[in-house]
């Protein structure tokens, strides 16, 4: 059986696109599952940086025509294997965004699952892997120009008959009007990701600092992805079952709050993330 095709997108640069695609691979990974990651972020790739890893041949020269998959494949932590991407502008525009077809039709004959990080905006080279994808899951913040992008992508997504499953909002603090930007979406949201300052730079979260409120969010986001990915589930996610109050709860709240369990109730959540 053919491994389930993920492209990970969201209009503006930054939001966490990388940080999701590298944390939901490894959480898939801890489940068991074989999970290749692809950076097709032709113009900015990072996912080696963020993995600490060098690999022999890149991305680019597979899209170039220099270089075969097998050569590319690299070993990175949280188990994962990755087709890392070079950030020199040489290699950039030699890389043809259209050969990607080939080198995914290669990975989900080989692995369970294939999560392809993207770029930003709604150029070609954003588009061909949304539409190569059995799924789409959106990422953004909650920056108002973020959340319109994103919205753009997802009508992209539309027009090319690309299937996206939901998104998700990182950078989440306590203030953030969750419930307000939901309304926004055309599609399921099925993660909030806490802002967390305190959180080792390492990634993937979920293996160096699997105790995190992060880590344990994308966590959560993995489980509900492994019943669209494997299972044939359609993503319905209630909105209360996707914030733990205590994520944004810092020691000295933590103190004042502890055992007072029926004023949280009574009040709709700590700190009315969706009031």
């Amino acid at each position: 059986m053919a491994g389930y095709v993920c492209t990970i997108a969201g209009g503006k640069g930054g939001v966490g696109k990388t940080t999701t695609a590298v944390n939901v691979g490894a959480g898939l990974q801890e489940l068991g599952y074989d999970v290749a990651v692809v950076d097709a972020d032709l113009g900015m790739a990072n996912l080696g940086s963020m993995l600490a890893v060098e690999p022999d041949r890149s991305v680019h020269e597979i899209l170039a025509g220099d270089a075969a998959v097998s050569e590319a494949l690299t070993d990175a932590p949280g188990g994962l294997t990755v087709i890392a991407g070079e950030q020199s502008l040489d290699a950039f525009a030699d890389a043809d965004p259209a050969k990607l077809r080939k080198v995914i039709k290669t990975l989900r004959a080989a692995y369970d699952a294939v999560i392809i990080d993207t770029g930003a905006g709604l150029s070609h080279e954003v588009a061909v892997p949304l539409g190569l994808a059995d799924g789409i899951v959106l990422v953004t913040t909650p920056d108002e120009v973020a959340v319109g992008d994103t919205v753009k992508t997802a009508q992209l997504a539309e027009r090319i008959d690309g299937n996206v499953v939901g998104g998700l909002i990182t950078r989440v603090t306590r203030h953030t009007d969750v419930a307000d930007i939901n309304e926004r979406f055309d599609f399921p949201l099925l993660a909030v990701i806490p802002d967390d300052p305190q959180a080792t730079t390492e990634e993937p979260l979920v293996r160096y600092e699997p105790d995190s409120p992060a880590a344990d969010a994308y966590l959560r986001l993995t489980d509900a992805l492994e019943g669209v990915f494997f299972e044939g589930d359609t993503a319905d996610v209630d909105l209360d079952t996707i914030v733990d109050d205590a994520w944004f709860i810092d020691e000295e709240e933590a103190a004042t709050v502890e055992g007072d369990e029926a004023d949280e109730e009574s009040s709709g959540g700590v700190f009315g993330l969706f009031n």
